[in-house]
């Protein structure tokens, strides 16, 4: 199956008050994503990986060395990562932690806040452009794991709840080199939690 470029779940400024303006999310998601949606399908053209769902094809072409990714696995990853990343931020009133995952991310982690400052330090801490996800690993224990350009948690075979784009393009409109202060608005103000939530297994 072709990639598809989802539509956001909100209008483009709908987030501007809470820290990611209209101007990050059309370079964003207009731009940065449409890129990742239109060489993916132009590389899966005529190979083994097309028709192939997207989670098959990042599965399918991950390489434990980042200097050997390949263009389809790049652009694949990024599709999945973002196709993710929208779902998990919105407006409105989700900023509620619901009460199964609070309970979970204390028993993991301390305190909701001793969880934060660590996805905050993984996301800080990543050098160059990546991710940082807080994930369900293959026991049922959540971990925050950080991880370089596009790789992802389907590659460990974790499931994502939470994850945080810490590439230039995703906060440098809004926070210029502050990642840090992008990465703490990001938790207390963009995170959709029943979103998080939703994907515990």
């Amino acid at each position: 199956m072709a990639f598809e470029l989802p539509d956001l779940p909100y209008a483009h400024d709908a987030l501007a008050e809470l820290g990611m303006s209209a101007e990050t999310l059309e370079y964003h998601h207009d731009l940065h994503h449409k890129a990742y949606v239109d060489n993916g399908n132009k590389l899966i053209s005529g190979t083994e990986w097309e028709g192939k769902s997207v989670e098959d094809i990042v599965t399918g072409t991950y390489k434990a060395d980042a200097v050997a990714q390949s263009g389809i696995f790049n652009n694949a990853s990024q599709h999945w990562n973002h196709a993710q990343f929208w779902e998990m931020m919105g407006p409105g009133a989700n900023k509620k932690i619901p009460g199964e995952l609070e309970k979970a991310l204390t028993e993991a982690f301390g305190s909701v806040d001793a969880f934060k400052d660590e996805f905050s330090a993984a996301g800080a801490g990543q050098f160059g452009s990546g991710w940082a996800w807080l994930v369900q690993d293959k026991d049922g224990s959540l971990k925050v794991t950080k991880t370089e350009n596009g790789v992802n948690p389907l590659c460990f075979g974790q499931n994502a709840l939470l994850g945080c784009d810490v590439w230039e393009h995703s906060y440098y409109i809004d926070f210029r080199n502050k990642r840090p202060a992008y990465l703490t608005n990001f938790l207390n103000n963009l995170v959709n939690w029943e979103n998080v939530a939703s994907r515990m297994k």
